[in-house]
């Protein structure tokens, strides 16, 4: 049997991987080596025929189409609800952004408890600016702790993301539900949706975007999840008029719909619902324990050739080692390493991303990241830091890190 640090070990893996025509399904270069899909996923093939059909109808059918087109968010709610949320039908809307969606939900929560917000200080940034200035107008106390941390009964709402963005740390929502007590738990599911097995049958709230391991594109609509048992009790504080009963009655008073719909707002942007579609229906057909069961082995590919590679120059594992801890990203520690992305992406064609303080992230996505794409990957970057290929480049921090 080949060396980990042995490339045939690499294509033995591939050649046994019963994902690997997946990638076909994807537009796709050989080069650069992509390994940030945990931040952009790359452009499924079939999203620009479905798109092209919106289109199509956009321009034959004009107004006349949204007879088909306005229950879209919720069916394509509910097909992620079944192949990536393990929610049940009717408690998964796509609309808005992750960040419009965290409002709505953090809002209605507070809205429905007393006491205060909980969130962590490595929690995504959108998350913690949401939440600081929801509790700033209501005069609510924000701890800024580890949500995972005992607290007292004094507790509204604990938001959390299941993988952490930094470290790809993957927590343990059944265990935090239950430790929460009466407060609501609203997740972010950004870095797991599509990565990970996910089970909401015991979640209170969720939230998530489309556009990482689910491939709808850049900017593409997120989602929000609201346990069926909460809904009649939550109210939108975006009292928008897609999220009215009887909508085209154009009443004078807002009275919100049954159900998860309630939480619409303005129109729904039907092209990004589309793509949403087609990364979900292509994870339903890969299915989420066999993308799990990947990305376990592409992310323990990569730990190995760190520990094998990077460690002797000076490189630290910031992620968990046990693959049943990690989502589908690694974060590698460096105290060069804003320098050493980019010299990765400049001149030896790999592209990670950098977050601060000192990572670089590796995302990979199992529908289209072949493990000689790690290992590939892992030989440029240990072969540039040993000839120190990034020394003379700008420590100065660009705008898009």
């Amino acid at each position: 049997m080949a060396s980990v640090t042995d490339r045939a070990h690499a294509e033995a893996l591939d050649a046994a991987d019963p994902l690997a025509s997946f990638r076909e399904r994807f537009a796709v270069a050989d080069e650069p080596i992509y390994l940030d899909g945990n931040s952009l996923g790359r452009l499924p093939r079939a999203t620009p025929e479905r798109l092209a059909a919106r289109l199509e109808e956009w321009g034959m059918r004009l107004v006349g189409a949204w007879s088909g087109w306005i229950d879209e968010p919720r069916r394509v709610g509910d097909l992620l609800a079944e192949s990536v949320l393990g929610a049940r039908p009717g408690e998964v809307l796509v609309a808005d952004s992750t960040t419009v969606n965290l409002y709505k939900l953090a809002s209605a929560a507070l809205d429905l408890r007393p006491g205060a917000v909980v969130v962590g200080p490595d929690e995504f940034p959108t998350d913690r600016y949401v939440l600081e200035g929801l509790a700033a107008a209501r005069g609510r106390e924000l701890r800024l702790t580890d949500p995972l941390a005992t607290h007292g009964g004094d507790v509204a709402l604990v938001c959390l993301s299941l993988v952490s963005y930094r470290s790809g740390e993957l927590v343990d929502m059944a265990a935090v539900q239950a430790a929460c007590d009466d407060a609501l738990v609203l997740w972010d599911l950004s870095h797991a949706a599509g990565a990970v097995p996910i089970d909401l049958s015991a979640a209170d709230l969720a939230v998530g975007c489309t556009y990482k391991y689910l491939n709808a594109g850049p900017g593409s609509p997120a989602f929000l999840y609201v346990r069926r048992e909460l809904q009649p009790e939550l109210r939108t504080p975006i009292q928008g008029w897609f999220g009215q009963r009887d909508q085209f009655r154009m009443g004078p008073l807002y009275e919100p719909v049954e159900g998860v719909e309630r939480f619409h707002a303005g129109t729904p942007p039907i092209l990004g619902v589309a793509a949403v579609e087609v990364g979900a229906e292509l994870v339903a057909e890969a299915r989420i324990e066999r993308l799990r069961a990947k990305s376990e082995k592409l992310t323990a590919l990569a730990v190995d050739l760190h520990d094998a590679w990077l460690a002797p120059l000076g490189f630290e594992l910031g992620s968990p080692r046990t693959p049943a801890h990690r989502g589908a990203h690694v974060s590698l520690r460096h105290p060069e390493a804003w320098r050493i992305c980019r010299a990765l992406i400049e001149r030896a064609g790999v592209v990670p991303d950098f977050r601060l303080p000192d990572s670089v992230r590796l995302g990979l996505p199992p529908l289209y990241t072949r493990f000689v794409d790690v290992w590939d990957a892992l030989d440029r970057l240990r072969r540039l830091v040993v000839d120190e290929a990034y020394a003379d480049l700008d420590p100065a921090l660009a705008r898009v890190t």
